[in-house]
C-alpha cells in the first residue's frame, strides 16, 4: 500500500543546506618556477604546437630553437612566436647545442621515443607529449635514462592544470569533501574534426587518445588508492562517418569507491562536460559547454559555493605541464607529472583499452601495452 501523498517527501532525502559559504581557497594555478629561465626547444611544429608556443610565450621563456622534418612548419612557428629562434630539421642537430637545457618533444608516440632517448644521453630535460609511451616497459626505461644521466623526464598532461581539473584535485587533497566515494566524468562533444586526419586510424580515438587524459586525473584523484579492475566498452552510431568508435565507457572499480567515464565524441548540439566527485562530507561539481567553460561548485555541510576560475584548458594546461618540469629542476626534485608518476594512469587506460577490446573486466598492471 502506498501511503505517499501528492508533493509529500515519502522516500525522499534531505536536499541539503543551500547556505552560501565562502570558496575554499586552494592552489590550483600554474606552478612558475622562481628564477629558473632555461633556454628551449621544441620538436615538432605540427597543429598542436601552437598552444605549446603561445604558453611559452606568455611565460616569457626563451624558445630559441624549433624543429621539424618538414621546415615551412618551423619556419611558421619562428614567426608566428618566436622570431629569434633557429630552424632546423635534424633533431640532432638540437642536441648538440650545449645552450638548450630543456626540450619539448611534441611527436606521435612512435616517433617519440627515439628523440626523447637521444636528448636524455645528451642531459636535456625532456617534456613528453602525452601518451607518454605505449609499452610501460619502454617507459620504465626512459625514466631509468633520465635518472642515469641526472635529468628530469616529465609529460605534457595538460589536462592536470585545465583550471576546473585543477581545482578539483587541489580541493580533494586538501581534504574539502572528506574520502572521494564516487567519480563521474561525462562528456558529450564534437570530435569529428579528426575525420580525414591521421588521428582517425587511431583504433581506440576516444578512449586512449582522447580519453588519456581521463584516466590521468581518475589516478590523480584517486593517488594512493589500488583500482582492482577496469571494464569498457566501445561502439560507433548508425550516422558517424569516421572509422574509430565515437562512443564508450568505462568503469575502474576500488575496493572501497568507483570511478566511470562515459562518452560521446558525436555531440554537435547540446554539448556538455560535467565532473561530479562525491566524498564522505560534501560533493564538488564542474559542468559547462566546453573544456573552457567550466563552473565550479563546492557542497558540504558549511554550504555551497561557486568558483570564479583563472585561465583557460590549453593556455593553463601547458603552461602547468612545462611549468612544474622547470619548479622541479629549479628545486631539484621529480615532478609532479614525471614519466615515473604517469606510469599509474597508463596502466589504467591500457586496461580499459583491453577490455574494451576483450568484453571482459581487466585488472590495471597486467597490460604492459597498446598497439593503435
Amino acid at each position: 500500500m502506498n501511503d505517499a501523498k501528492p508533493g509529500g517527501t515519502y522516500g525522499l532525502s534531505a536536499a541539503g543546506t543551500r547556505r552560501v559559504m565562502p570558496v575554499p581557497v586552494v592552489p590550483y594555478l600554474p606552478p612558475r618556477p622562481h628564477a629558473y629561465r632555461p633556454n628551449v626547444a621544441l620538436i615538432g611544429c605540427g597543429g598542436i604546437s601552437e598552444y605549446h608556443l603561445r604558453a611559452y610565450d606568455e611565460m616569457g621563456l626563451a624558445v630559441i630553437a624549433l624543429c621539424d622534418c618538414e621546415q615551412a612548419r618551423a619556419e611558421k612557428r619562428r614567426l608566428e612566436f618566436f622570431p629569434e629562434a633557429r630552424v632546423y630539421t635534424d633533431y640532432r642537430d638540437v642536441l648538440l647545442r650545449d645552450d638548450i637545457e630543456v626540450v619539448d618533444v611534441a611527436l606521435h608516440p612512435e616517433a617519440r621515443v627515439t628523440v626523447m632517448e637521444a636528448a636524455l644521453r645528451a642531459q636535456k630535460h625532456v617534456l613528453s607529449q602525452k601518451p607518454f609511451v605505449l609499452d610501460l616497459a619502454v617507459g620504465d626505461r626512459l625514466v631509468a635514462l633520465a635518472d642515469e644521466n641526472r635529468v628530469k623526464l616529465a609529460v605534457n598532461q595538460n589536462g592536470r592544470w585545465a583550471p576546473h581539473f585543477s581545482y578539483l584535485a587541489a580541493a580533494v587533497e586538501a581534504g574539502v569533501v572528506g574520502n572521494v566515494a564516487s567519480i563521474d566524468f561525462t562528456l558529450q562533444w564534437d570530435h569529428t574534426w579528426t575525420a580525414g586526419t591521421a588521428f582517425e586510424k587511431i583504433r581506440h580515438l576516444v578512449l586512449f587518445d582522447f580519453g588519456i587524459h581521463w584516466f590521468d586525473m581518475a589516478a590523480r584523484l584517486m593517488r594512493g588508492r589500488t583500482p582492482e579492475r577496469v571494464w569498457a566498452s566501445v561502439r560507433r552510431t548508425d550516422f558517424q562517418q569516421m572509422w574509430p568508435p565515437i562512443l564508450g565507457h568505462v568503469t575502474i572499480d576500488y575496493p572501497d569507491a568507483q570511478v566511470r567515464l562515459n562518452f560521446n565524441g558525436h555531440v554537435r548540439e547540446g554539448q556538455e562536460d560535467r565532473t561530479v566527485i562525491c566524498g564522505s562530507r560534501g560533493t564538488l561539481r564542474s559542468f559547462g559547454s566546453s573544456l573552457s567553460q567550466q563552473t565550479v561548485t563546492v557542497h558540504t555541510r558549511a554550504g555551497q559555493a561557486t568558483v570564479s576560475l583563472e585561465g583557460t584548458w590549453f593556455t593553463s594546461g601547458f603552461q602547468g605541464a612545462m611549468g612544474e618540469l622547470l619548479c622541479a629542476i629549479e628545486q631539484d626534485r621529480e615532478p609532479g607529472n614525471s614519466g615515473r608518476n604517469n606510469r599509474d594512469s597508463l596502466a589504467l587506460a591500457f586496461a580499459a583499452l583491453a577490455s574494451a577490446d576483450s568484453g571482459e573486466p581487466c585488472q590495471p598492471g597486467t597490460v604492459s601495452r597498446y598497439a593503435p
